[in-house]
């Protein structure tokens, strides 16, 4: 083992923490592995962006790295990473398998971030108007790489419950493979509670969500044609505020002030939209993992209102911080009750931060995914020999991808 602990994150994009939550949860993760001693460099293939998190000043070390080019060999061999941390299986197919030839005493971490198999399979039974089953994710193509990711890593991150459990039954993945981590969240003390809005001083419905993520455009979509005009014609005057990174001509072109329905686009601080705003409603009609919204929602004290996809794993056997409803006219229904009972919103914050403290405090996890990493690092050789599935994959992928991505690489410096 090196004597200086360092992880190497590769990144599928830069961390941008204010345009969704899968950057929010990837800072988080960078915390553990700094708390747990590591130096930590972060790499990517993708361009730099105006909203990604500068990260020189949390301490990381940042490089640009190429697809299907030998100088990423060159790069990993120096650093000579402890354990690598691949941001999505997309980037374990792209440098997996590098990482496996240059550095192969190195602990290969994934974090799925959602199960794309799922929400790919949940979308199509969606547009095609039959009930999704877990068998459908079967029959996803995506499921083929997806699950050969996850059996060639040593350790994959599970953001939801519910996922772990298709894994380990539909797809019969070994569960010494997974490691249930969700969100890593700040406790909310009574000190940070009374600082909150209240009742009195919020107003207006909002949604927030990144535009790049299908399930949020389809929820938009329903809110302006289905649920908002139920809405506003028992709440005359009310209105409702779009917020999400990166919206669309199209997302745009639902602006209808006069109708309250407001597209406002990338919020500069989404804390404060959320706190100001007395309830979130997010009826998502197909997706997977946890829901970055809804837990910002609870964490700013708003109650909120979705569907049972969209509260899906988060509460345990808590009571959600709203409701949870998958008929448009219950949900209308549900919405103005909780606009106007201010018992009713009261109670549903506290449900909400009792879900927050009790579910997704940092304290509950951060012990034992230590202890984890350190049993992983410990006995490696052996946790390896017990995945043949996936040393078999490894064996495998080395001889198919590396000869692609060789060709690739020899097909564009010819291009050169």
């Amino acid at each position: 083992m090196n004597q200086i602990q360092m992880l190497l994150v590769i990144g599928f994009v830069w961390p941008e923490p204010n345009s969704s939550a899968a950057g929010g949860r990837m800072l988080q993760l960078i915390a553990q592995f700094q708390q747990q001693g590591y130096a930590i460099t972060f790499a990517s293939p993708a361009m730099d962006s105006d909203y990604m998190v500068d990260l020189a000043s949390l301490n990381v070390d940042k490089k640009s790295i190429a697809l299907n080019c030998s100088s990423f060999d060159t790069f990993v061999k120096e650093l000579n990473p402890t354990a690598v941390l691949f941001d999505r299986f997309m980037i374990e197919e792209q440098f997996g398998w590098r990482v496996a030839e240059n550095c192969p005493d190195a602990l290969r971490i994934l974090d799925t971030e959602d199960l794309h198999c799922l929400r790919l399979a949940r979308q199509k039974a969606f547009k095609t108007h039959r009930d999704f089953i877990t068998a459908d994710t079967l029959k996803e193509e995506v499921a083929k790489r997806e699950i050969a990711s996850i059996l060639r890593c040593d350790l994959s991150l599970m953001i939801s419950e519910f996922e772990m459990d298709l894994l380990k039954t539909t797809f019969k993945i070994d569960e010494k493979l997974l490691y249930y981590l969700p969100f890593l969240l700040d406790p909310i003390s009574e000190k940070t509670f009374e600082k909150l809005p209240s009742f009195e001083e919020r107003t207006d419905f909002i949604f927030i969500g990144n535009f790049l993520h299908e399930p949020n455009w389809n929820a938009v979509q329903y809110l302006k044609e289905t649920i908002w005009p139920l809405l506003r014609k028992q709440l005359p005057g009310t209105n409702l505020h779009i917020y999400g990174a990166y919206p669309s001509q199209k997302v745009m072109q639902l602006h209808q002030p006069k109708e309250g329905f407001h597209i406002k686009g990338r919020a500069i601080d989404a804390n404060e939209v959320v706190q100001n705003a007395r309830i979130v409603l997010a009826p998502l009609r197909f997706g997977a993992g946890i829901k970055g919204k809804l837990i910002e929602a609870m964490q700013c004290g708003t109650p909120s209102i979705t569907t049972t996809i969209g509260a899906e794993s988060m509460q345990g056997n808590l009571l959600w911080n709203g409701f949870v409803t998958d008929d448009a006219n219950k949900f209308t229904e549900n919405a103005v009750q909780l606009y106007q009972d201010k018992k009713l919103w009261t109670a549903a914050q506290q449900n909400g931060i009792a879900i927050i403290n009790q579910r997704y405090s940092k304290e509950l996890f951060e012990n034992d995914f230590a202890l984890k990493i350190q049993f992983l690092r410990s006995n490696l050789s052996q946790h390896r020999l017990d995945n043949f599935f996936g040393a078999m994959l490894q064996h495998h992928t080395l001889t198919s991808t590396k000869y692609m991505s060789r060709w690739i690489e020899t097909k564009n410096s010819k291009k050169d």
